[in-house]
């Protein structure tokens, strides 16, 4: 008797025959506060970020000048160079912010200090940190920062008005403590005239902290060519389960499938969803139009960005024009994942910078296509 094909993902009705891929849907990580601690570290795509690797454009001074400035208080908080309670004594903190549009490495100079600072430093998104809260509580979650020389938010945000004044009333007791401070968040690149409103909004929004903080603005265009990246069209469903069934590591779902499971798992899980997980294969790709499940994917692309994890995307047809997967449904580009009103929206900046990103992700997976495996 002739055993029956492999299905798209590579399974077959062979019961002794196990799954070849399986599926992002089915992991379900549990996560001790913990190792929220232990995660507060630069991510792996920034592991050999350093000042001296940051390409300062000559066409834009404030990124060589933001640089300089950096190294200056990395030095300052090096190990060995301070003590922090003569420092706290002495001379308040160092807090800077850094403003600036996608993809002109806030966040590469962000992780250069942390690496200059070492282990003293903690590193984590805004919603790292009130993960943490909520899975500490407040007074803990300062004691355990407090123990640190530098603490460093990336994507500080400011559409949450409950969490902006956690976060402030946080970076206030931190500040208090003698823990030097560093913030990024984003501007939305080619808009006239909004180059220095998250600089004010973050300024007002954290009140009494705002005269303490040292703002320096990071002008630049985006290296990432967000533009044209995020106009990656997605394969054939058949490829896109072929490549991901010859890769060790790799998972296969359909979108909705995982934005169902991402329903079922706090965001501060998503990170240790991950943890083996070599590459996001995902078939059925269309625009996703409830607000709540675009946010829980924006989460899930900035982890799989910290992670370098390739992404493929397909849509419902097959390399030969035929069905696959999904039906035969078209799939759209990278940049038409979020409709336009969310993208006009207030959440606009965390989706801009998902599309930048997962466009990025999107093309290191497309080049497994043109690998000899594939």
């Amino acid at each position: 008797m002739t055993a029956a094909p492999p299905d798209l993902a590579g399974n077959t009705s062979d019961p002794s025959t196990p799954p070849r891929v399986r599926a992002l849907a089915d992991i379900r990580p549990v996560v001790p506060p913990t190792r929220l601690l232990a995660d507060l570290v630069p991510p792996r795509h920034f592991a050999v970020a350093r000042f001296s690797t940051y390409r300062a454009n000559p066409d834009y001074p404030s990124q060589g000048s933001t640089v300089a400035r950096l190294e200056e208080v990395g030095a300052q908080l090096a190990p060995g160079k301070v003590r922090r309670g003569l420092f706290a004594k002495r001379k308040a903190a160092p807090a800077i912010y850094m403003d600036g549009g996608f993809g002109v490495g806030k966040t590469h100079l962000l992780t250069s200090l942390a690496h200059a600072v070492g282990p003293d430093a903690a590193y984590g998104t805004f919603v790292e940190y009130t993960n943490l809260v909520g899975a500490l509580g407040f007074q803990a979650t300062v004691d355990a920062l407090a123990t640190k020389r530098l603490v460093c938010i990336d994507e500080f945000e400011l559409d949450d008005p409950g969490d902006t004044v956690l976060m402030s009333r946080l970076l206030r007791e931190l500040a208090d403590r003698g823990v030097a401070l560093a913030a990024t968040s984003n501007t939305l690149p080619g808009s006239l005239g909004e180059g220095r409103f998250a600089a004010e909004d973050f300024l007002r929004e954290i009140q009494a902290m705002a005269a303490r903080f040292e703002v320096m603005r990071v002008d630049g265009e985006d290296y990432r060519h967000r533009a044209v990246v995020t106009e990656t069209q997605p394969l054939p469903a058949d490829v896109v389960a072929r490549i991901a069934a010859s890769h060790p590591g790799a998972t296969l779902d359909s979108l909705d499938e995982v934005l169902d499971h991402l329903r079922g798992v706090h965001p501060s899980r998503y990170g240790a969803m991950l943890d083996d997980v070599t590459l996001v294969a995902l078939t059925g790709v269309h625009p996703v139009t409830e607000q709540s499940a675009a946010l829980r994917l924006v989460v899930l692309v900035d982890r799989l960005y910290d992670r370098d994890v390739p992404v493929l995307l397909a849509d419902g047809v097959a390399a030969d024009g035929g069905p696959g997967a999904e039906g035969g449904t078209s799939g759209a580009a990278v940049s038409s994942l979020f409709t336009e009103e969310m993208l006009r929206g207030g959440y606009r900046k965390k989706y801009f910078r998902a599309l930048s990103r997962l466009g990025s992700l999107a093309e290191d997976g497309r080049a497994l296509t043109r690998t000899p495996t594939a």
